[in-house]
């Protein structure tokens, strides 16, 4: 099972990259949204990406799906999940952020997903359903670049940890969020309340 590869650039089409790594060339398929971040990269750079690994007995071929971030790939996992939404489909419907379609999943905003290459009224209303209530760690990815409880320090740390190493957030930044969500709310006292007062403290700066 492969999911991670670290290597060069070998060849860039319009859904896929080559990647030479130890030797070997792996042929990646990248979300548009994904696609958009190596656009400045030339052949023969550094590319690292995590990756969904897809076989069937269906698609016996194995297919390889690559993210920037790990917390990406979860998301695209929890995507997947959704009846109607297969690998392939999931692949050319994210066209949009990853933070932007969890934010318009957990707001219930069909309009914005109808935006999703692919995605009807009908399978928007299915992504809501099956979705809605898990998307909050994703919401709050970094634009352009994940919460796993307990003492308010113990927690505050796990929670700076996440923001920072896995969202893209800079310390001072997710310290200044982890205040001012302690300071609306004094009641917190699992890492999980702290995300959620996070969540809406973003949703209404």
């Amino acid at each position: 099972m492969i999911g991670y590869i670290e290597g060069k650039l070998l060849k860039k089409e319009n859904e896929r990259v080559l990647i030479l790594a130890n030797q070997l060339g792996y042929e990646v398929l990248l979300p548009a949204v994904v696609m958009e971040t190596i656009q400045h990269k030339a052949l023969g750079d550094p590319l690292e990406l995590y990756i969904y690994y897809h076989q069937t007995e269906r698609q016996p071929k194995p297919v390889l799906i690559g993210f920037n971030m790990e917390v990406e790939k979860e998301f695209f996992q929890y995507f997947i999940s959704v009846e109607d939404i297969g690998p392939m489909k999931a692949v050319k419907a994210m066209n949009m952020p990853v933070r932007d379609i969890a934010r318009a999943i957990e707001n219930g905003d069909i309009t914005a997903l109808r935006r999703l290459k692919g995605v009807g009224n009908r399978t928007a209303q299915k992504i809501v359903a099956t979705l809605s209530g898990k998307m909050d760690k994703f919401a709050l990815i970094r634009k352009g670049e994940a919460p796993p409880v307990t003492p308010v320090e113990d927690y505050s740390q796990l929670v700076l940890d996440v923001l920072t190493k896995q969202l893209g957030h800079k310390p001072a930044d997710a310290k200044q969020m982890i205040a001012g969500a302690l300071t609306r709310n004094p009641a917190i006292v699992t890492p999980e309340e702290l995300f959620d007062e996070i969540y809406r403290g973003e949703e209404f700066a």
